[in-house]
């Protein structure tokens, strides 16, 4: 017998699948429990669109400087914080509970060694569907995602001594919740004074107003930072102004230290630039505090030109593009090869 094939019976054929597709999925007969695990062709195709789908969106939307090895405590605090439970950490097994998803977390320490840099970054950026890997919690902090790159692709020949030191107190499982210093002093230090990393700020000595503002503007998203936002996010507002005493409380910053014998960029800080239509840094940020913005004299200069490249944004991006609040726009009017000198001048070096 021979069936003659017309678009036809083509089409009802295909609604009638779908609607015994709708069916199916309406009577509640598929099994959605995690702890029934995959079929091992489900499992297989799963993973071989994942990987398709990263190696071509790396290939095509990820910097080849994807990688940035001079952060890596606040990458580890992080890690410790938010990864560990899920990943495991070197000396640290993950959570069993975390091991019970489907699919659950890769150990990193074997995993990380079968992506690139720009395929680790695109995976920490952007997350993975249909598993419990999220995407990055701030916009536009691609400097963290670098740094965790460059965290992630060392798990494989950490040790848990190095793990430690890297995290600090954070590796031992304190968390920010009731106000613990201890999981601040793990990438600020205990004398808040950033454990001289480039990508720490200097918080003692701070207004202690500023500073609690800071954390809330974290806590409640109208500042991104993925590290900063998972500390601040579990502080009740009492914890957040106690964390902000205590750390303005520290000697550290010491007004009135910002100056050297550069003088077009003390032309910049104290006058600024008019054809430029650029402020000088002082009219917010007086050696005080007094105005309540952050004091940046004394503020290491590694960190400030690192705060004011990122805000310069990447040069492919047209300035319309950019990020328009306050500072960004101010930072890509001071002229490039100016960077370095402002931030040495401001950090009295």
């Amino acid at each position: 017998m021979t069936i003659r094939l017309t678009w036809k019976r083509v089409i009802v054929t295909l609604l009638g699948l779908f609607a015994l597709g709708m069916a199916f999925a309406w009577s509640g007969l598929f099994n959605v429990a995690a702890s029934s695990g995959h079929w091992a062709i489900t499992d297989w195709f799963l993973h071989w669109v994942m990987r398709n789908s990263v190696q071509t969106h790396a290939a095509f939307s990820t910097s080849k400087d994807a990688k940035d090895d001079s952060g890596l405590v606040s990458a580890a605090g992080y890690y410790a914080s938010s990864c560990a439970s899920c990943h495991g950490a070197p000396g640290v097994r993950p959570l069993p509970l975390m091991q019970k998803a489907t699919p659950p977390a890769p150990d990193l320490s074997k995993n990380a060694k079968e992506w690139t840099d720009r395929q680790l970054f695109w995976i920490l950026e952007h997350g993975v569907k249909f598993s419990g890997m999220p995407a990055w919690a701030a916009k536009d902090r691609p400097d963290e995602v670098k740094r965790m790159v460059a965290f992630v692709r060392l798990l494989p020949t950490m040790t848990p001594q190095q793990y430690r030191v890297l995290a600090g107190s954070n590796a031992q499982g304190f968390g920010a919740a009731n106000g613990r210093f201890d999981s601040c002093a793990g990438c600020h230090g205990s004398g808040g004074l950033g454990r001289g990393q480039r990508d720490i700020p200097i918080l003692a000595g701070q207004d202690p107003a500023y500073l609690a503002a800071a954390l809330e503007a974290y806590a409640t998203g109208t500042r991104q930072s993925a590290v900063m936002a998972n500390a601040a996010a579990q502080l009740t507002p009492e914890e957040r102004v106690a964390l902000a005493r205590r750390f303005a409380a520290m000697p550290g910053i010491a007004p009135g230290r910002g100056g050297n014998g550069d003088a077009k960029a003390r032309q910049i800080v104290e006058r600024g630039l008019p054809d430029k239509q650029l402020p000088a840094c002082r009219s917010c940020h007086d050696a005080t505090g007094a105005k309540r913005f952050p004091v940046i004299d004394g503020q290491r200069a590694v960190y400030i030109a690192g705060r004011l490249r990122h805000w310069r944004g990447e040069k492919e991006v047209v300035d319309a593009r950019k990020d328009q609040a306050t500072m960004p726009v101010i930072a890509r009017r001071i002229p490039e090869d100016m960077i370095e000198p402002v931030a040495r001048y401001l950090a009295g070096e």
